[in-house]
């Protein structure tokens, strides 16, 4: 399978995505899941970038397919034999931080995708993608600074790979950066 036929695939699903998981998000992902693949003999490099790239097509954020439908009919199409969309399937089905709560990835393909998905939502990307999901799903600005404390201030502590853990100490501390000044520049201006 061509890495562009990918590509192509994807820019036609997030065409009219604006809130962070669209082409650029996945692009992101893929090129920070392959730089860290690059680390690790033993890793199936094909495998991380398929599922890298088709992580969010099934996003139940996005869509309300079942069983990876998107992920698998355009995997059919490219000829992928069934045991390969089944190892891409389940990397895709690891990645959802809300789905798979406590539970650590088992190969190192899925720790690889799963940290390259969690690194994009941290740091300076991660706040705006952030804000722009916030926005278009009618968040105030207090709403969606919650989520970082739900979610995104525990990612650092996620991680899985040696390399996604330094680049997520450093983005984890620009963000908390960004939430004392947030706090600051808020100061008694909220609306109670």
């Amino acid at each position: 399978m061509n890495i562009i036929n990918i590509v192509d695939y994807i820019q036609n699903i997030f065409k009219n995505n604006s809130d962070g998981h669209d082409v650029a998000h996945t692009m992101r992902v893929y090129h920070e899941a392959m730089s860290i693949a690059a680390h690790y003999e033993e890793c199936d490099k094909e495998l991380v970038a398929y599922s890298s790239l088709l992580h969010d097509v099934d996003d139940h954020k996005l869509t309300s397919n079942k069983n990876n439908e998107n992920a698998r009919n355009f995997l059919k199409s490219q000829n992928v034999d069934d045991e390969r969309i089944e190892e891409i399937c389940a990397i895709i089905n690891a990645v959802s931080y809300s789905k798979n709560k406590d539970r650590k990835p088992n190969t190192i393909e899925t720790k690889i995708v799963q940290d390259a998905d969690r690194l994009d939502a941290i740091g300076a990307i991660g706040i705006a993608r952030t804000f722009a999901y916030g926005g278009k799903n009618g968040r105030s600005l207090e709403q969606t600074i919650e989520h970082f404390h739900e979610k995104l201030l525990l990612l650092k502590d996620e991680m899985n790979t040696d390399e996604a853990k330094t680049i997520a100490n450093a983005r984890h501390s620009f963000m908390e950066s960004f939430l004392q000044e947030f706090e600051k520049e808020m100061g008694d201006n909220r609306i109670n």
